[in-house]
């Protein structure tokens, strides 16, 4: 049961596809290019790489944040349109939750961190317990400096993720392997997997990326609502 995978919520673009029991194939990447301008191109190499026709797609997966918020809003598009043209169920799939469940490592607190501009991450811990990624503490938003100080007062090792763990790479003792550091599809299409064993389907209307804080763009609107109250 073939499931395309799509992951946009960095600079990075990654898309996948996996079976109930095998990643067949998944292309990642990191260039100066938009994701408007590569992902189209990329899901077709991909399909035709893997010789597999976009009608034997049983369903489409998608990276729903926090992240960028344009790559986010372009690769939930994306899945939207696939879903509905092919008609076949949408499964979103939360971004750090991915970034985890790419590390296997039991018995650490695993800690995916990715930009959030102007000093801050969203963060959030996972580990594993019985095979399966657990979420510990849900995505947050915090300062950088505000999570480190936390993380290294829960007494337990943790490992950070994510790309803001090479943006501090400097401040991180130990830190992760570069392979586990960028996020990727085949994570997304093997949870989406998983989540399609369970039942889990999401609408294809309503489903909106886990965004955890406001736009720069909804902040500066309110601040000039705000001035224009005052001003009247």
């Amino acid at each position: 049961m073939p499931i395309l995978a799509i992951d946009t919520a960095t600079l990075v673009s990654s898309v996948a596809i996996a079976t109930t029991d095998t990643l067949v194939a998944e292309l990642t990447i990191q260039t100066r290019k938009t994701h408007s301008e590569r992902l189209m191109p990329h899901i077709a190499s991909l399909l035709t790489m893997a010789e597999m026709p976009q009608t034997s797609l049983k369903a489409v997966a998608v990276s729903i944040g926090p992240g960028s918020f344009t790559g986010l809003r372009i690769g939930l598009a994306t899945a939207k349109a696939l879903a509905y043209a092919l008609k076949i169920p949408l499964i979103g799939v939360p971004t750090l939750a991915a970034l985890a469940f790419a590390c296997p490592a039991p018995g650490a607190l695993l800690a995916p961190m990715l930009d959030a501009q102007k000093g801050n991450v969203y963060v959030g811990l996972y580990e594993w317990q019985d095979n399966t990624i657990v979420e510990v503490q849900p995505p947050q938003v915090k300062a950088f400096a505000e999570a480190q100080t936390e993380l290294a007062k829960l007494g337990r090792p943790v490992l950070l993720l994510g790309e803001a763990a090479v943006m501090y790479r400097e401040n991180i003792p130990n830190p992760a392997p570069a392979h586990v550091v960028m996020p990727r599809a085949g994570s997304i299409a093997v949870m989406a997997q998983q989540l399609y064993a369970q039942g889990v389907r999401h609408d294809v209307a309503s489903l909106e990326p886990l965004y955890i804080r406001r736009s720069e763009a909804e902040e500066l609107w309110e601040r000039r609502q705000s001035r224009g109250c005052q001003s009247g």
